[in-house]
């Protein structure tokens, strides 16, 4: 067991644990306290998802992809989520329209052939309101329209990584039909508010930069969002030691304030409340990426 990550084993436990009552005995006891219990786990279950993909709990990749396998959020394939997040690590590719994979920026000429109505759309989803009540509906279409083209275009393993993903949803439903109290459709609303809370980490991770370092935000929140998130906050400590464990990301951070901050240009907020109290109704950034040539 040398090497092995004793924190991220036993929060996943925990994981596992807190969905397994919140789907059970919460959810009998009052159904709004399951839905709640159940989409923190889901939310954090994605954070451990992402711990697994970077190398953590174990060195072995296999197996850390078996420890994440049941998928909680029943939407999103363990290794579509791999693949395309280790591609949007490429670091000279943030905020690409085309080359990240994460980016909400859109090229300015797809921008302006766009209908209004989705515009409008896009426009409020790009306030922190509209990421939390769109947020999962409008990311999953998107997500969902590229994976199809990518499996009609024959890209190697996405077919694959969908049809590995139908026993991990499986396991998830079998255990709502057979064990849980929680119903398939109050799961689906604990799943969506999940998502939901995922998208506040999300939300401006990333901003328009001409340099690559000044792409990626410093968040000093250590509340129970930075728990949820595994101290995701730190990104720009993340992006630069991917491999650190998030356990040790809040020390490193404290180690290096100074050298952090100024690699990635000062792009940093105190905490999510920060950030709630200045874009909750107002978009932080616009839909066609600022830096963008309008050709």
């Amino acid at each position: 067991m040398r090497g092995v990550e004793w924190p991220t084993l036993a929060l996943l436990v925990a994981c596992y644990a807190g969905w397994a009552v919140g789907t059970t005995w919460a959810a009998g006891l009052w159904l709004p306290l399951g839905i709640g219990i159940t989409a923190v786990c889901v939310a954090l279950h994605s954070s451990l998802c992402h711990e697994a993909l970077h190398g953590h709990p174990f060195p072995d990749a296999r197996l850390n992809e078996a420890l994440v396998c049941p998928a909680l959020d029943l939407v999103v394939p363990y290794r579509r989520f791999r693949d395309t997040h280790l591609a949007h690590h490429r670091d000279e590719h943030l905020t690409d329209p085309y080359d990240d994979p994460e980016t909400n920026y859109l090229d300015p000429a797809v921008w302006n052939r766009l209908p209004r109505w989705l515009g409008q759309v896009l426009v409020f989803n790009n306030t922190l309101l509209g990421r939390l009540l769109i947020g999962p509906a409008v990311g999953q279409a998107v997500f969902l329209r590229d994976e199809w083209r990518a499996i009609r275009a024959g890209r190697p393993g996405v077919l694959a990584a969908w049809l590995w993903h139908l026993p991990a949803v499986a396991l998830v439903l079998w255990w709502l039909v057979h064990v849980a109290t929680m119903s398939v459709w109050a799961y689906a609303v604990a799943v969506y508010l999940g998502l939901s809370v995922l998208k506040i980490r999300t939300f401006l991770e990333h901003r328009a930069h001409d340099k690559a370092r000044g792409r990626t935000v410093i968040i000093e929140d250590r509340g129970p969002l930075a728990l949820i998130f595994l101290n995701n906050n730190l990104h720009v400590v993340h992006h630069m030691h991917p491999k650190v464990p998030w356990f040790q990301l809040p020390e490193l951070y404290a180690a290096r304030k100074a050298q952090y901050l100024g690699h990635n240009d000062g792009y940093h907020y105190r905490s999510y409340g920060e950030i709630f109290r200045k874009h909750f109704l107002r978009a932080k950034d616009p839909v066609p990426h600022p830096l963008w040539p309008m050709d």
